[in-house]
């Protein structure tokens, strides 16, 4: 009998589990550890998982990550390998609606920036 082959996320992404976290992409992973990376030298006091924000017709949109800069800022991010229309639609209503822009990050980023 043949093993059951692992199957392959939606897009072509390869989910990982980081901390007993299962992220659905290692992009998502990756950004996850970046950010606790920058939260060990203090460049990020704190971050959210997967914020809800509610959308009209009972739809819920869920941005990856909400982080809160040790400048004050406080950014909506995203992280995507492929930008589907359904994201573009809700991430223009989440826009539309409420006071934020959501980052789409397609490659984890270097901390060199934020010291």
């Amino acid at each position: 009998m043949k093993p059951k082959a692992k199957r392959q996320g939606k897009y072509n992404a390869h989910s990982t589990v980081i901390d007993g976290i299962r992220f659905p992409s290692k992009l998502e992973g990756g950004y996850y550890e970046y950010l606790k990376a920058a939260k060990s030298i203090g460049a990020v006091k704190y971050f959210l998982r997967q914020v809800p924000f509610d959308l009209p017709g009972g739809v819920t949109y869920r941005c990856d990550f909400q982080v809160f800069w040790k400048d004050g800022a406080v950014s909506f991010v995203d992280t995507k390998g492929k930008e589907t229309e359904t994201f573009k639609i809700k991430k223009k209503q989440v826009e539309a609606l409420y006071p934020v822009t959501i980052d789409i990050v397609k490659r984890v980023p270097s901390l060199k920036g934020r010291l």
